[in-house]
């Protein structure tokens, strides 16, 4: 691919391009790049404010987002889109939030393209997970706390949460569950269940990254009761073990001010 900034981008090809968690100016360079000279920008829900203004004007952008219980598009007909949107010479950007190959469906759409013959590029993003824990005070992985570090769906393809939970409530591990505020009775229960403290450290962390971030902090048996009374809702992450501890000595980010129905939730823990 040419690199020079003054030159337009291969026609008839695709760049799968992570936006990362939310802050515009955690996308990688690259992503940027790109951006300012595709033809058309296929882009989700979660995409931070000002990613899109970096796009050059004249770019069509299309939003195909999936909110929870409302799809703009189911997943066929957005991997069709990337197609056709290809096979008529345009330089196209499918923009997801987050990292693309981290539940992000990036694998499907890229099967998709390798079926039709299209030629694509993959530019990673940072990942909710590491966005979240980052800005909520707490690394994910700390050799006094945890040796391992394990990314779950809270919503399998199929409906439901069907997980390995013997595995999952192993010791000296950190947890991350990507969409699991809708499953989270069934997470914790499963996981005391099958062996881990009822104590052990919960987050939840909503707008990660963002100025109107919300992170919440409760013991794994009383997290589903302090998200209801909180009433948070998704998109958000949940994160279990005990580095989240942690946060009470390395918490840097101040959430800006906003008004008071939309207020911070971070609480002491």
């Amino acid at each position: 691919m040419k690199t020079s900034s003054n030159l337009a981008l291969q026609a008839g090809k695709v760049w799968l391009v992570g936006a990362g968690p939310g802050d515009p100016e955690l996308l990688t360079l690259k992503a940027a790049r790109l951006m300012a000279h595709a033809d058309a920008i296929v882009h989700d829900h979660l995409i931070g404010d000002g990613i899109l203004e970096l796009a050059r004007p004249a770019a069509r952008r299309i939003y195909v987002g999936k909110e929870r219980s409302r799809h703009t598009l189911p997943q066929a007909a957005i991997s069709a889109l990337l197609v056709d949107l290809a096979r008529q010479g345009l330089a196209v950007i499918r923009l997801k939030g987050g990292d693309p190959f981290i539940f992000g469906r990036g694998g499907e759409e890229l099967e998709a393209l390798v079926a039709a013959g299209i030629p694509f590029e993959v530019v990673p993003g940072v990942t909710a997970a590491a966005g979240c824990a980052a800005y909520a005070g707490f690394p994910l992985t700390h050799r006094d706390h945890a040796q391992s570090l394990v990314f779950v769906t809270g919503h399998r393809k199929e409906g439901g949460v069907h997980l390995d939970w013997p595995a999952l409530a192993r010791s000296g591990q950190t947890l991350v569950f990507y969409m699991g505020v809708g499953g989270v009775d069934e997470i914790c229960r499963q996981l005391i269940r099958h062996g881990l403290p009822a104590d052990t450290p919960a987050a939840v962390v909503r707008r990660g990254t963002l100025p109107d971030q919300q992170t919440l902090f409760a013991a794994l048996a009383g997290l589903p009761e302090r998200i209801r009374q909180e009433n948070l809702r998704p998109p958000a992450l949940i994160v279990i073990g005990s580095v989240v501890r942690l946060h009470a000595r390395l918490a840097w980010f101040t959430p800006e001010a906003i008004p008071p129905d939309q207020a911070s939730l971070s609480l002491p823990g």
